[in-house]
C-alpha cells in the first residue's frame, strides 16, 4: 500500500511542478513577443540571486549549517531576444512542414521499392 501512495504523491508532486511551470511561462509571456520575453529574463535576472540568497540564510538559521557564499552569475553579453524567436520559427516551420515531406519521402521510397520489385 505505502508504495502505491508514494507513487501517487510522486506524480501529483511533479504534475504540479509541470503545471506551474507551464502557468508561469503562460502568464509571464515567455513564448509571446521577444520584447516582453526579454524584459521578464531581465527581471528574473535581477530577482532569482537574491531569492536564493534570502533561502540559504533561512536554511542555515533553521539548520544550523554552514551554506558557502555563492559566486555572482557571469555576465553575458548576449541579448536572447537576436535569437530567440528565430529558433521558434524555424523550429515551427519545420514541424508544419514534416507531415508533408513524410508522405513526400514516403512516396520517393513506394517508388522506388515498385521499380526494384519489377
Amino acid at each position: 500500500m505505502v508504495p502505491r501512495v508514494w507513487s501517487l504523491m510522486r506524480f501529483l508532486i511533479k504534475g504540479s511542478v509541470a503545471g506551474g511551470a507551464i502557468y508561469l511561462v503562460y502568464d509571464q509571456e515567455l513564448l509571446g513577443p521577444s520584447d516582453k520575453s526579454q524584459a521578464v529574463l531581465q527581471k528574473a535576472e535581477e530577482v532569482v540571486p537574491t531569492a536564493v540568497y534570502q533561502f540559504s540564510q533561512y536554511v542555515c538559521e533553521q539548520t544550523g549549517l554552514k551554506l558557502p557564499q555563492l559566486p555572482a552569475p557571469p555576465k553575458f553579453n548576449f541579448h536572447i531576444r537576436d535569437s530567440w524567436n528565430s529558433g521558434i520559427i524555424t523550429m515551427m516551420s519545420a514541424l508544419s512542414v514534416a507531415p508533408s515531406k513524410a508522405w513526400e519521402y514516403s512516396k520517393e521510397g513506394w517508388d522506388y521499392l515498385k521499380e526494384r520489385t519489377k
